[in-house]
């Protein structure tokens, strides 16, 4: 089976052959990308279009390698020991499955995605690199060895906060998600606003990248923030006339979906003063 676009989601080609390639090549697929770029969502897709269950394991920066395997409960079993109860002889009672556990021993072929890997501390990766190349990790606790019946597409997102380790980065199949062009963008715009006016889709977009290319911008707006800023215009039935009275004289209209920093909005306040001010 081969990933392509969906009816939701706007792949580009090379996008569609890093997916297919990492999939043939049974290798953790590494997506970074900047913040809002899809690389969450694209594993959602990639299970959608494959026909498969996804399992999510969205890293924090207190998350532990081992928690994706297991974790043992004792304090439960110390509490159930002196309470008198019967489970406590069964130590698998206090082992509670972690993603990797639960992907290895699923019926059938699952996408695995583990989000935002750079959270997490230097050392995480690393701490995988073993359990996701041989498929299979030891139990302590019960002497048991866990072992995937089904190799699962194993999709990791970075959102480039840090470096991650070279070990760990030799065993994935690695693409970076550029932010879409003009082209792509207004198609993906289609997709999640299909009635929207041409008109109101070249100016929102034409005065959007206006925006983001903005020298001094702190946080570039994204496209997720870009898919917001247009259903409040819509919403507020906007014209495209609106959008372009507004741009060189006042901050852009809702501007709250776009600039997220109080830098970026005194940028653009200044901006507007010098424009009103050079008249």
């Amino acid at each position: 089976m081969q990933f392509t676009s969906t009816a939701e989601y706007i792949a580009t080609d090379d996008l569609r052959i890093a997916v297919n390639a990492a999939v043939t090549l049974q290798r953790p697929l590494l997506v970074k990308g900047e913040p809002g770029t899809g690389k969450t969502e694209l594993a959602r897709q990639v299970a959608a279009a494959l026909g498969m269950d996804l399992l999510e394991w969205h890293i924090k920066s207190t998350t532990k390698a081992a928690q994706g395997l297991y974790e043992y409960d004792a304090v439960s079993r110390l509490r159930d020991s002196q309470l008198g109860e019967a489970r406590v002889h069964d130590i698998g009672n206090y082992i509670r499955h972690g993603k990797l556990w639960q992907a290895f021993t699923a019926p059938s072929r699952v996408v695995l995605l583990i989000d935002e890997v750079d959270k997490a501390d230097i050392e995480f990766p690393n701490d995988l690199l073993q359990e996701l190349d041989r498929m299979e990790f030891h139990v302590y606790e019960t002497g048991e060895t866990v072992r995937a019946l089904h190799r699962p597409v194993v999709i990791i997102t970075s959102n480039n906060e840090k470096d991650l380790p070279d070990a760990f980065l030799r065993r994935c199949f690695f693409h970076f998600i550029r932010f879409p062009d003009p082209q792509t963008l207004a198609a993906i715009v289609r997709v999640h606003f299909p009635g929207i006016k041409e008109a109101l889709l070249t100016a929102a977009l034409t005065q959007f990248y206006d925006i983001r290319e903005t020298p001094g911008l702190k946080k570039r707006p994204s496209t997720s923030e870009v898919l917001d800023w247009l259903k409040l215009l819509l919403a507020e039935d906007l014209a495209p006339e609106d959008l372009r009275r507004e741009t060189k004289t006042a901050l852009p209209k809702l501007y709250g979906a776009l600039l997220k920093t109080e830098q970026d909005i005194q940028l653009f306040e200044r901006l507007a003063f010098m424009a009103r001010a050079g008249r």
